[in-house]
C-alpha cells in the first residue's frame, strides 16, 4: 500500500467559475429557506395571505397615531 497518484492520462476536473458557484449556492440557500418556512403547512398561499393581512392591520394601527382620550383600545379576536 502506497501513495495514490492520479493516472497520467487523467486531468483534474475543471472547477466551476466562482461567480457561477456563488449563484448556485445562493439559489440553493433560497430554496432551503423556502422549504423550511413552509414545512408542515398544507396551504402556503393561504398562510402568506393571512400574514400579510395581519401586517397590514398592525401597520394601520401603528400609523393611526395615539388612541383617543380613553387610552385603551379594545379588540376582539
Amino acid at each position: 500500500m502506497g501513495l495514490c497518484f492520479p493516472c497520467p492520462g487523467e486531468s483534474t476536473p475543471p472547477s466551476p467559475d466562482p461567480e457561477e458557484k456563488r449563484a448556485k449556492l445562493a439559489e440553493a440557500a433560497e430554496r432551503r429557506q423556502k422549504e423550511a418556512a413552509s414545512r408542515g403547512i398544507l396551504d402556503v398561499q393561504s398562510v402568506e395571505g393571512k400574514r400579510k393581512k395581519k401586517e397590514k392591520i398592525e401597520k394601520q394601527i401603528a400609523t393611526s397615531g395615539p388612541p383617543p382620550e380613553g387610552g385603551l383600545r379594545w379588540t376582539v379576536s
